[in-house]
């Protein structure tokens, strides 16, 4: 075959990979996310999604906060909420394979950017030592764990606990925040397929020309300039490494106290 037919047959098999991967978009028909990178096969890939259904008019309220001393030096602290508009363990409609909660909608209760607490009563209750503070993120979720991501739907609070183990409400946060959903802990099986990737942004809007979140996975970056949920795609099995970062317009990390959170995660054949 000469150069030219070379040519020529390359130029065909590339018009086919791109053919293959189209361009996401918004139910308005823009673009959802120019930066998301879908890769090559068998290469990680993160891609934007469609919410699988809208939840107009839910609510999340944090009803109390209280707290009762438990030995010297710890505090069992409760949190109550109200959810109005959001049936907790219903099933969610969906047509995507990810991991879903057989026990159905919930809420997601992120005490200090650590691993979620999934809650099917609208009650919580936590240990923590005295003279501690803590940031407290609240959202309702969807049976397979995607954040309904509205102002209503979710609480952002800060709170301390005193040396007698007294709650003392802080100033409702302002500085832009990012608390991490998805994924989280160990897929089996076809859960391993296609993994959410899911986070809850606080004070800021992502934008192409505005802060963003950079996720790294294995070490290879994406960087996400909307608030949708990802899909991840073509991980190995085995351990898993996911970190996500709040940056700004050039690409640095945004300063604060929830900016940045790194999670294993561990994924087996069954």
């Amino acid at each position: 075959m000469n150069n030219w037919n070379t040519a020529l047959a390359l130029l065909a098999v590339s018009a086919t990979i791109v053919s293959c991967n189209p361009t996401t978009k918004n139910t308005d028909g823009e673009v959802r996310d120019s930066t998301a990178l879908q890769d090559s096969v068998g290469a990680i890939a993160v891609n934007p999604l469609s919410h699988s259904k809208e939840f107009p008019g839910a609510t999340l309220e944090v009803a109390s906060i209280t707290a009762e001393k438990v030995g010297a030096d710890s505090a069992k602290v409760t949190v109550k909420y109200n959810v109005k508009n959001f049936e907790l363990t219903a099933q969610t409609e969906h047509d995507h394979h990810m991991a879903n909660s057989h026990d159905g909608q919930h809420i997601h209760f992120i005490l200090d950017n650590k691993p979620y607490d999934a809650l099917y009563k609208p009650e919580h209750t936590v240990t923590v030592p005295v003279n501690s503070e803590h940031y407290l993120m609240s959202f309702l979720s969807r049976s397979f764990h995607e954040s309904i991501k509205t102002v209503e739907a979710h609480k952002l609070v800060k709170f301390k606990i005193d040396a007698d183990a007294k709650v003392e409400q802080l100033a409702a946060p302002t500085e832009p925040s990012l608390f991490y959903s998805r994924p989280k802990g160990e897929y089996k099986g076809d859960d391993t397929k296609q993994l959410l990737l899911d986070f809850f942004v606080a004070n800021s809007e992502l934008s192409a020309n505005g802060n963003k979140v950079k996720a790294e996975i294995n070490g290879q970056e994406f960087v996400l300039d909307q608030w949708v949920p990802y899909e991840i795609l073509n991980l190995p099995l085995g351990e898993n490494t996911i970190k996500i970062t709040l940056i700004d317009k050039d690409g640095n990390a945004v300063s604060g106290d929830n900016v940045s959170v790194e999670r294993k995660i561990k994924l087996s054949a069954e």
